[in-house]
Formats: structure tokens, sequence, C-alpha cells
């Protein structure tokens, strides 16, 4: 499932709303600045309805957490990922660390002031807002039906790889007939 960062399809708007947490005098995490910066998944036809958080610290200039979050309920998730396993479902509603992403020393107490911060229901309702607008970015972005796409020609496509053009089918199925 690829994610892909907000500030990309919308600078304006993640310059102004991206939420940063403001560490002092606390004994698990070092002072300083930490951003929020949100990923979506840029993946077509998926709703998946999650953000991943890179928790970002302004003064090292890294990332130190991968936090993933999904604001709906844990039966949209089993029905959408076609899994019910207990853990499964809690690793997709979130707020958890993803585990396929590097994290740093600090990320488990990251973790525990993101579950603050999403306590907060005018910020949730934001996350969602960015998603529907990332989400019809991508969709806007998905070849219309029957439109003529160049493809690279330098590249070789396999009869049962996705087809290039976006389309969802394989190649033989598409743009390969």
């Amino acid at each position: 499932m690829p994610y892909a960062p907000f500030h990309e399809k919308f600078p304006e708007i993640a310059e102004k709303e991206t939420r940063t947490i403001i560490v002092f005098d606390d004994p698990d995490l070092p002072e300083g600045e930490y951003g929020l910066l949100e990923s979506y998944c840029d993946e077509l036809d998926c709703d998946c309805r999650r953000v991943f958080f890179n928790v970002f610290s302004w003064k090292k200039k890294k990332i130190e957490a991968v936090i993933a979050y999904g604001w709906e309920s844990g039966k949209f998730y089993a029905k959408w990922m076609g899994d019910s396993d207990p853990r499964v479902i809690k690793e997709l509603k979130g707020p958890a660390l993803n585990l396929s992403s590097p994290q740093s020393p600090l990320a488990p107490a990251l973790l525990e002031k993101i579950k603050i911060v999403l306590q907060d229901k005018n910020y949730v309702d934001r996350i969602k807002r960015h998603y529907k607008l990332f989400k019809e970015a991508i969709e806007k972005e998905k070849p219309e039906k029957g439109k003529v796409i160049k493809l690279d020609s330098s590249k070789k496509v396999g009869r049962n790889e996705p087809c290039p053009c976006g389309s969802g089918k394989k190649y033989k199925k598409c743009c390969g007939r």
C-alpha cells in the first residue's frame, strides 16, 4: 500500500495546518518541536481511511517515528481488510507504530503524545478532510477511460502485469490488446 506526503499535493494547506507538538520538561523526550507530517494512501480505488504520521524532529531534521492511525471502527477495518484478527484490526485502527517503518528509540514516547493529540476532535476532523482532499486529487489524476496514453516504449510490460495506463486491469486485458 503506497503512501505519499500530503504536502506534495497541498503545500499551502500543509504549511498552515500541519500539527506540531512542542515538548519541554519531559523525561521521555528531548525538548523541541515535532511535526506531524501526514501521508495518505495514493493507491487508486483504495478507501483505507488511514493516515501515517511521519513524526519529524525539527531540531534533528529527521523522522523519529512513523505512526499509523485509522479513524473508522474496528468493524470497518475487518471488512476492508478481510481479516477480523484483533491484532490486525488494532494495527489498522491505531494509533500504532508502523511496524514496516524504521523507528527511533523515541518512537514509543511519541506514540503516547500522538494518542493525546488525537483526542482533539477538531484535529481528527481536519485529518479526515485532508484524506478526502488527497483522495479526490488522486482520482483526478486517474486517466480517463478510453484516453490514449503514450507509454514509455523502452519498458517492456508483461502480459499479466498491471497496465501502465492506470486502469487497474492486467496489460493483456487492456492496452495490450
